[in-house]
């Protein structure tokens, strides 16, 4: 396997590092299969509103959640597949580390 360009590298440090946060691991293991406003992401992760609200926009800002409005309600859904496998693959990992 060939070295990725350091652009690459670069996305993907940044792609781990957001990653690596309990509290935004939490808000997408609730969005697999699903899409949720932040009143119901407040509810099942249990964290504060402004907490959810600021870690949704750095989570968006990394292309990991995209969003749909229905009204003046702004549902959150997984950007694409790659982030359920990401999670899969990490949690895969985790587990068998025991």
């Amino acid at each position: 396997m060939n070295l990725p360009d350091e652009e690459t590298l670069d996305r993907m440090e940044t792609l781990l590092s957001v990653a690596s946060d309990s509290t935004r691991l939490k808000i997408l293991y609730c969005l697999i299969g699903q899409e949720k406003n932040v009143s119901q992401l407040v509810e099942e992760v249990g964290a504060s509103q402004s907490l959810i609200s600021h870690q949704l926009q750095v989570l968006r800002k990394a292309h990991l959640v995209s969003t749909r409005k229905d009204g003046t309600k702004v549902f959150y859904l997984l950007a694409d597949d790659h982030v359920s496998s990401l999670l899969s693959v990490v949690y895969a990992h985790a587990t068998e580390a025991k």
